[in-house]
């Protein structure tokens, strides 16, 4: 069918007609994968699967702006079709597919993405860095930058972090509900072409960084230490994340490239949204550290340790989890 295609077109399409090698090869591995069942496909097939559908999604681009209505545009059109359906609706549901897009696909995201992480590291990073130098130096300047009820509880040498053990499944539950409703607001910053993420991103990290800084004028950081440590790596990841979910999103807005600004923000909402997605299960336990283990009796240096460990055992799942030996 495409040598007969490509034989009637004409000499201006010959730069396109250079990548129907490409095209025929992808057109292979459907044919052998067959009708929803990509396990049929070794690991490096699924590799070339996915590396000539998304040049194929340039080659189509290219061929809808310059060859409207043309036979080959409507035989790119048919392929990308094809091919869409095999990579994303024909993947395993239920539990099967939970794990693997949790233990596989999640962690491979996020390192795929983590230009996005780093740059909503740095939006709230260097902001809460001149908070917490700012309330440091200058205690009654700083205070501006926190809640009334917060400076009240400083000023007394107290924390806000008691919570009565009779409350804390309670407390637990509100805990994420917050959680996630920063880490929603951070990536839906992003259909503003990312304008609201920065500012969610700006906004945290100078409120964070000023109670910090703050509790260290008033001798309350080892403390206050104490109590983050348990959830904090956590918790501070899951909104780096849901940030450069939302950052990735308004790029596709402002940088769509070779797509169509739809198709790119189609392409990006995809990825956010599973970025987003991943976070989840890691909203769920930094809420219940933070309700239950936080405010505990234990030792601050056990708390510290938990800390520590939660962190390495976090990135340790980002950074290998996924990897092909």
């Amino acid at each position: 069918m495409s040598q007969t295609l490509h034989s009637g077109l004409s000499t201006q399409h010959s730069a396109l007609l250079g990548r129907r090698g490409d095209w025929a090869r992808l057109e292979a591995l459907l044919a052998r994968a067959g009708a929803g069942n990509l396990r049929r496909l070794e690991a490096e097939e699924l590799e070339e699967l996915g590396r000539l559908y998304r040049r194929l999604t340039s080659d189509l681009a290219l061929a809808q702006r310059d060859y409207p209505g043309d036979r080959l545009t409507g035989y790119l059109n048919q392929l990308a079709a094809r091919a869409h359906a095999q990579v994303y609706r024909t993947e395993a549901s239920g539990w099967p597919r939970v794990w693997a897009f949790l233990l596989v696909d999640f962690p491979r995201l996020y390192r795929r993405r983590l230009p996005f992480i780093l740059a909503a590291l740095a939006l709230f990073a260097l902001p809460g860095l001149a908070a917490f130098l700012f309330a440091a130096l200058d205690p009654a300047a700083g205070e501006a930058l926190v809640a009334p009820q917060l400076v009240a509880f400083l000023k007394r040498g107290q924390l806000w972090t008691d919570i009565p053990g009779p409350l804390r499944p309670f407390a637990s539950s509100l805990i994420m509900a917050n959680n996630l409703q920063v880490a929603f607001f951070a990536f839906a910053g992003g259909i503003l072409a990312g304008v609201g993420t920065v500012y969610v991103l700006l906004q945290n990290g100078l409120l964070l960084g000023a109670v910090a800084g703050l509790a260290h004028a008033y001798g309350l950081s080892g403390p206050l230490l104490a109590f983050v440590a348990p959830h904090g790596a956590i918790e501070l990841s899951v909104v780096l994340i849901a940030g450069g979910a939302g950052l990735r999103l308004g790029w596709a807005l402002l940088r769509p490239g070779l797509l169509s600004r739809r198709a790119a923000l189609a392409e990006g909402g995809r990825e956010a949204v599973q970025l987003l997605l991943g976070c989840v299960p890691l909203l769920v336990l930094a809420g219940a550290l933070e309700g239950f283990v936080s405010p505990s009796t234990l030792p601050a240096e056990a708390k510290l340790g938990l800390g520590l460990t939660s962190g390495l055992a976090l990135y340790a799942y980002l950074c290998l989890f996924g990897r092909r030996s």
